[in-house]
């Protein structure tokens, strides 16, 4: 597969393999994180298991109320059920690989959400709650 990119509000993904081209074994993408950018609102995911590399800056994610700083080359293993979501607390953009296993969780996602994001003004909640459940993301209960 060729790189495909998706802008998601400030957030920059790049979709590196999806289920297609693994056998449905694993998706890869790398994603971009200006500091201080709007980030997804926590959330969980029953069906896969999600791993993040840090290739750049420092990504704080926040994996059943533990904060995690990853930087590059730290590695962070988010199973299935666990509930998180991430932040760029840092003063510098941070890039980091994510592998979602099996890979159940592809482009078409990013690129519905993307649609949603950067309509302008403030994005529908529901629509985004609406597109995360089709794709197995399940925002948490506040």
């Amino acid at each position: 597969m060729n790189k495909q990119t998706i802008q998601l509000g400030q957030i920059t993904i790049d979709f590196l393999l999806e289920a297609a081209d693994t056998n449905g074994s694993m998706a890869m993408f790398e994603f971009t994180v200006p500091a201080g950018a709007r980030v997804p609102v926590p959330h969980y995911h029953e069906s896969y298991d999600e791993i993040i590399y840090g290739l750049e800056g420092i990504i704080t994610f926040t994996v059943n109320g533990k904060a995690i700083d990853i930087g590059a080359g730290d590695t962070c293993f988010i199973p299935r059920g666990a509930v998180h979501g991430f932040n760029n607390l840092q003063q510098a953009h941070a890039e980091c690989l994510t592998v979602i296993t099996p890979g159940l969780l592809g482009s078409a996602f990013f690129k519905e959400m993307a649609e949603i994001i950067n309509a302008g003004g403030p994005p529908d909640i529901e629509k985004l709650k609406m597109v995360m459940a089709k794709h197995g993301l399940i925002a948490a209960k506040n």
